[in-house]
């Protein structure tokens, strides 16, 4: 046996893992206490990689449909098909028939499907972002005037954190990168404060000074009205802004009466919460897929949190939000040529089956696509590592669409629903099998770029994801030598391409295993762009619009969440049930009792489930964990239930209903 060092990619954390091999068997997972950022941590997520790699329905060669079944195949034949058809179908009606879907945390491969994507030439990109997180960008557009300003909690530093509709506990913290959860918020909470907004009393809420649950839905009455009463007191910062009398009136309606009531909390709690904002050096809030996957709610709930950071004084200032300057790339080195978008936002032309529909950083809506395939507009879809039935809307109308298409490709590494509906599987490397840099640095919590070799060799017939879109780039006509050549470059020579303009060389990372720089408080380059755009805009006018088209929620709604065991649609083999967590009340008016089938239903679609009857979460919610196929949350939504501003599907506050079986 020896021992091998890597990162887990499970998630954004990437914490540092060691994998024990004997042979081609990889025998365990564990934390590596040496580790700069994860120091030895390593969840149940990451300690499963050795059942991912040698799970039973893992793919080994290629599969491609031949007389309506998927049969084996050799890379030869079904890059061969796969590319002729697509090239076919470009012929026949352009590149825009062409979809590509992105969602993968291998680095070389999705830089170049990136470059095929572009090579196509196609509009129609699609990826998690209108799933579950347009407003995070959104808000960094209209208030910060560039899109690329992505915040971080100086958790190291902060004595006052708030989580709104975040589990990092159990999630963490998704995007905003967060390893060793329970300890960070232990420390946070022994010097400091943490307060958690949150309809359940979730396993981070047990570990905090406080816990709000308002109604589902309300997150941002109750974020309106500590902007109010900060504001009546007066800002606690002088850092240049704009908007303060426009967003004066729009916060006006927050009264702590009228925010008591909507979001059905008690005034002795909102009153408490506002006293510890008050008290505080800075507020640093985080939000998750509670707030982003609201829609519209979404959007203004994000935007009263960074306000309140702003006139708290939180924005790039130690102890409070610093902003990632990159590491593959470095923003302070555009200095006064980085862009100030408009107060408006920036958007393009969306999809023609549903004009209304808007791309945003230059993405389609997740939600139209089989609206483009019933139009013909879409005729071939290629999946760059995304669980598509678990994570798209309406699976109802999804899967027909998909068996639609003419051609529809995935790259995949276990058998799934969406591998089953495809034309092509094209099997490619598991995390375990390819050396790799972290990807999407910009989500990491440090200013930092990581690399790992590969632990065991691939089997079967996997191939690195990379050669499989420089392969079928080639059999289209495209030249995609830039990133590698198919028949020379190894996965190692790709890599180094990828950080040939990085802060670290390829050499030194992969030397070392890790670099990164240090965090610059405050940032020179971020305090020159708010200046050149003559201060944080507090109130643009779009935000402002939908605050005041809020409507109060509906009494029952269903609410996402994550578990332990479980990531979207990966680790179903670990076997964590998909519970749906409902208080006694909504319980009992409905005549479903703890361990009891539970069918909940909405307007579009039903799903049955397991109840776990739980005074941890309030009245009015019903949570369920997304990613099942067995009690799939898809089916509950609605395609056409979107903000149009971002595009993104309302996946939190659906109403239903609740029906024993």
């Amino acid at each position: 046996m020896h021992t091998v060092r890597s990162f887990c990619r499970i998630c954004t954390s990437v914490c540092g893992i060691l994998v024990d091999v004997e042979g081609d068997q990889v025998l365990q997972v564990h934390g590596d206490q040496d580790h700069p950022f994860s120091h030895g941590y390593c969840c149940p997520k990451g300690r499963a990689l050795p059942q991912l790699h040698h799970h039973p329905d893992r793919l080994e060669r290629p599969r491609m449909r031949v007389d309506g079944l998927l049969q084996d195949t050799s890379w030869e034949t079904c890059l061969d098909d796969l590319g002729s058809r697509l090239k076919d179908i470009i012929d026949r009606h352009g590149p825009e028939s062409v979809a590509f879907y992105f969602s993968t945390m291998e680095s070389a491969g999705f830089r170049m499907a990136e470059a095929l994507h572009a090579a196509i030439g196609t509009p129609a990109k699609f990826s998690p972002l209108t799933i579950d997180g347009t407003a995070k960008p959104l808000i960094s557009d209209l208030v910060g005037g560039f899109m690329g300003l992505s915040g971080r909690a100086d958790l190291d530093n902060t004595d006052f954190l708030m989580l709104v509709g975040i589990n990092p506990v159990v999630s963490h913290g998704h995007a905003i990168s967060m390893p060793n959860p329970t300890g960070t918020v232990r420390a946070i909470a022994k010097r400091g404060q943490v307060w958690v907004i949150d309809p359940r009393r979730t396993e981070t809420a047990r570990l905090a000074t406080g816990h709000l649950a308002p109604r589902p839905g309300t997150d941002h009455a109750v974020l309106a009205y500590l902007v109010r009463e900060i504001l009546c007191d007066g800002m606690k910062t002088d850092v240049p802004v704009q908007g303060i009398d426009e967003l004066t009136a729009a916060v006006e309606p927050f009264t702590l009466e009228h925010t008591a009531t909507l979001a059905d909390v008690p005034a002795a709690e909102l009153l408490e919460l506002c006293a510890a904002v008050r008290a505080a050096k800075c507020v640093n809030i985080e939000t998750g897929t509670g707030v982003t996957m609201t829609a519209e709610r979404g959007n203004v709930t994000q935007w009263l949190a960074w306000v309140l950071m702003i006139l708290t004084g939180a924005m790039n200032r130690p102890g409070g939000i610093w902003f990632h300057p990159g590491f593959a790339y470095q923003l302070e080195a555009f200095g006064e040529f980085l862009p100030i978008t408009p107060i408006e936002g920036s958007f393009g032309p969306g999809p023609r089956s549903r004009p209304e529909a808007q791309a945003f950083i230059n993405e389609w809506p997740c939600a139209v696509l089989p609206d483009e395939v019933e139009a013909g507009n879409i005729r071939a879809l290629i999946n760059v590592g995304g669980s598509l039935i678990t994570s798209f809307p309406e699976t109802g109308k999804l899967i027909p669409a998909l068996r639609n298409l003419e051609v529809f490709a995935t790259t995949e590494i276990i058998n799934n629903e969406t591998t089953e509906l495809a034309t092509h599987v094209l099997p490619t490397k598991d995390p375990l099998e390819r050396p790799d840099i972290t990807i999407h640095d910009i989500l990491s919590s440090q200013v930092s770029v990581q690399y790992t070799s590969a632990v065991v060799a691939p089997v079967g017939e996997r191939r690195s994801m990379w050669w499989v879109f420089a392969e079928l780039g080639r059999r289209l006509g495209y030249e995609m030598g830039s990133l590698g050549d198919p028949e020379t470059s190894t996965d190692d020579d790709v890599l180094k391409v990828l950080l040939s303009g990085a802060r670290a060389k390829y050499d030194e990372v992969a030397a070392k295993g890790w670099a990164e720089v240090p965090r610059e408080l405050p940032a020179e380059w971020v305090e020159d762009h708010i200046g050149r755009m003559g201060g944080w805009r507090l109130a643009p006018p779009l935000l402002v619009d939908q605050l005041a088209a809020l409507e109060p929620p509906a009494p029952l709604v269903f609410v996402p969440r994550r578990q332990r065991k479980k990531l979207n649609g990966q680790l179903d083999f670990l076997g964590e049930p998909p519970e749906i967590f409902i208080h006694p009340d909504d319980g009992e008016a409905a005549g479903v009792f703890n361990g009891d089938k539970v069918t909940v239903r909405s307007s579009t679609g039903e799903l049955t489930g397991i109840a776990k009857v739980d005074g941890s979460i309030r009245r009015g919610a019903v949570s369920i964990p997304h990613g099942h196929h067995a009690a799939n949350v898809n089916r509950l939504t609605n395609k056409d239930d979107i903000d149009v501003v971002t595009g993104m599907v309302r996946y939190s506050g659906i109403p239903v209903s609740l029906h024993p079986v």
